[in-house]
């Protein structure tokens, strides 16, 4: 059963506002299976390895949880996109913090000494602090993913309103640039047909993608 094509925006303010609802179950499933990928992918790419950044993606939903009350799902207030790379940035930064503290510890963990028995001072503490380990790469890293994900939630739009053999012709041509010959022979159909399918579907991407960017920019 095919979705209503509004369901596939990636969130709308609407969503926002009932996020503020913790006990609003099918919203925040909504929300984690929109935007896990997205973090999870971000958190990869800034060099965490797999559990690291399955932590991130946790940690950052948690934080969503906590902030959402204080966030105003308004425009004028600024953009959820920005909002939630901030979050995602603290998580990953906390994520590389606990690698390096884990490695210094490792490093600098002196010997037992079996004549004494005084107390050792813990790890943590003698552990400096470090500066932001992520930087302001990770925005070039969010900027590239997000563009993705809008691209992502765009194509699921397209293919919500059309047949699957349309999606094809148009996914084929549009997105992998197969010339349009080569598509209508694969699939058996008039090459006009191709051009026809790829203009028309074409429009619904486009505009999908600027409501996306609208929306969630």
């Amino acid at each position: 059963m095919k979705n209503h094509p509004d369901e596939l925006l990636p969130t709308r303010w609407t969503l926002i506002e009932r996020l503020k609802n913790w006990d609003d179950q099918e919203s925040w499933r909504q929300f984690f299976d929109t935007y896990w990928q997205l973090i999870y992918g971000v958190a990869i790419k800034s060099g965490l390895a797999h559990h690291e950044a399955q932590d991130v993606v946790q940690e950052t939903v948690m934080s969503v949880c906590k902030n959402m009350q204080n966030f105003k799902a308004d425009p004028a207030y600024g953009s959820f996109k920005s909002w939630l790379m901030n979050l995602t940035r603290w998580r990953i930064t906390d994520q590389v913090r606990k690698r390096q503290r884990g490695e210094n510890a490792r490093e600098e963990l002196p010997k037992p000494d079996l004549n004494r028995d005084t107390p050792s001072t813990a790890v943590e503490e003698r552990v400096p602090d470090v500066p932001d380990p992520v930087g302001n790469a990770l925005e070039a890293i969010w900027n590239d993913e997000w563009e993705k994900h809008i691209v992502a939630a765009a194509l699921e739009k397209v293919k919500q309103q059309s047949s699957g053999k349309h999606y094809q012709i148009f996914f084929l041509q549009a997105i992998k640039q197969v010339p349009p010959a080569k598509i209508a022979e694969t699939l058996k159909v008039p090459v006009d047909q191709v051009y026809l399918i790829k203009h028309r579907l074409t429009k619904i991407f486009e505009e999908a993608i600027k409501e996306l960017e609208t929306k969630l920019g």
